[in-house]
This record gives structure tokens, C-alpha cells and sequence, in this order.
């Protein structure tokens, strides 16, 4: 794109509401934002049930409290996460310095492979113990929220990585940086330095009508008389 830098347009340049909608990385953005609240809203709701002693709650993916906590601080993180990185997306294009530009882009980098691996972490963690959970009536009733926080953090493994690959992709993009050097410095980069006017400083003969410094010779000056011999 002529002018532009880390993937987007010129700074200031109008925004498309519907192309950016389109866009690829914000329909995983909002995959990712909506495969986030099937994780730890399943969780908060279903995930706890009661002990067959008592009324005490325990978690449902084998009584392990961690993992029901682990499940939805890794949820709640990237529900706010995909929430700020689309306004981030959609103010972007208005960035006209390449450092907040650069450095927007491997904040976008470095929290998606982040949260891959904390989704890739919590998927293992939670299947190992819906796996090792007890069979029972709580666990029949919550049954279906754990496999479906198990499946959506699968899922989130994929729309996570794919935001990783695309960050990767635009800072790829943005490591040219003649785009930039081409817009500030073509306007004068290209041109000479003017040179000195022809003839300005100096004029032709012509232009005297007379010597500067001339005295007219009287060849018989008056009360002189040549002596005769």
C-alpha cells in the first residue's frame, strides 16, 4: 500500500466501515472475543455444583478450584483483551508516528502468542480434569458447560494463533521503512539546489557610456601665452 506502514493506509486517511468489518483480522478478533465468554460464562454459571456431603460448592472439572479459576481469568483476559485490541485496530490508521505504530503492533504480537499458550495450557489443564472427575448427578448436571469451556478453549487455540500469524504479518510489513523515508523526504530529495542567477552580478560594457575617471585636457588654457624666442 503506497504510504502506508504495519499493514494500514495513510495517517489520517478516511476508514471504510465495512471493509474493516470484512477484514480478516477482525472477524477473528471477534471470533476470538465470542469463543472467550463460551469459556468462562459456562463456567461461572455451571461450573461449581454441590458436594454430595454438604452444601458446600466444589468445581466441577474434578473438585480442583484452580482449574474453574484458571478457566475464567483466562477467559475474562482475553474477553477485555479482544474488546481493546478492536478499538486499537479501529484508531490505527490515525497513528502517523511508525514508533506507536511499531510498538502497537508488537503489543498485538506479543499478547496474541501469549494468550495461545495460556489457551493451549488451559485446554490440556481443564480436559485432564474433566477426565479424571467422578461420575455423580452434579457431575451429569454440569457436564455440559465443562465440555463445552473444554471445546471453546480449542477453539480459542486456533483463533488465538491466527492473531499471532497476522500480527507477525504486519509487522513483517511495517520493517520497510523507505515508504516512510520516500513520503518526508521526496519533496526535496530529488531536487538541486538552485545555482547562482546568469549575469546577475555582473554587467556588460555596454553599459558605461563613458570611462569612469576621465578629465578633459584644454589644450590652450586661458592667461598662458607661449613665449616667442
Amino acid at each position: 500500500m503506497e504510504g502506508g506502514s504495519f499493514g494500514a493506509g495513510r495517517a489520517g486517511a478516511a476508514m471504510d466501515p465495512v471493509s474493516f468489518a470484512r477484514r480478516p483480522q477482525t472477524l477473528l478478533r471477534v471470533a476470538s472475543w465470542v469463543f472467550s465468554i463460551a469459556v468462562f460464562g459456562p463456567i461461572i454459571n455451571e461450573g461449581y455444583v454441590n458436594t454430595d456431603s454438604g452444601p458446600e460448592l466444589r468445581c466441577v472439572f474434578n473438585g480442583n478450584a484452580g482449574a474453574c479459576r484458571f478457566g475464567v481469568a483466562l477467559g475474562l483476559g482475553a474477553f477485555l483483551a479482544c474488546a481493546a485490541f478492536l478499538l486499537l485496530d479501529l484508531r490505527f490508521q490515525q497513528i502517523s508516528s511508525v514508533r506507536d505504530r511499531r510498538r502497537a503492533v508488537l503489543l498485538d504480537l506479543g499478547f496474541s502468542g501469549l494468550w495461545s499458550f495460556l489457551w493451549f495450557v488451559g485446554f490440556c489443564f481443564l480436559t485432564n480434569q474433566w477426565q479424571r472427575t467422578a461420575p455423580g448427578p452434579a457431575t451429569l448436571q454440569a457436564g455440559d458447560a465443562a465440555r463445552a469451556a473444554i471445546a471453546f478453549s480449542f477453539f480459542s487455540i486456533l483463533s488465538w494463533v491466527a492473531l499471532t500469524v497476522k500480527a507477525l504479518k504486519r509487522f513483517r510489513l511495517g520493517t520497510d521503512m523507505s515508504l516512510f523515508a520516500t513520503e518526508q523526504m521526496g519533496a526535496g530529495a530529488g531536487q538541486a539546489y538552485p545555482g547562482y542567477p546568469v549575469g546577475s552580478g555582473v554587467e556588460g560594457t555596454e553599459t558605461y557610456q563613458s570611462p569612469p575617471f576621465t578629465e578633459t585636457l584644454d589644450t590652450s588654457p586661458k592667461g598662458y601665452q607661449v613665449p616667442a624666442y
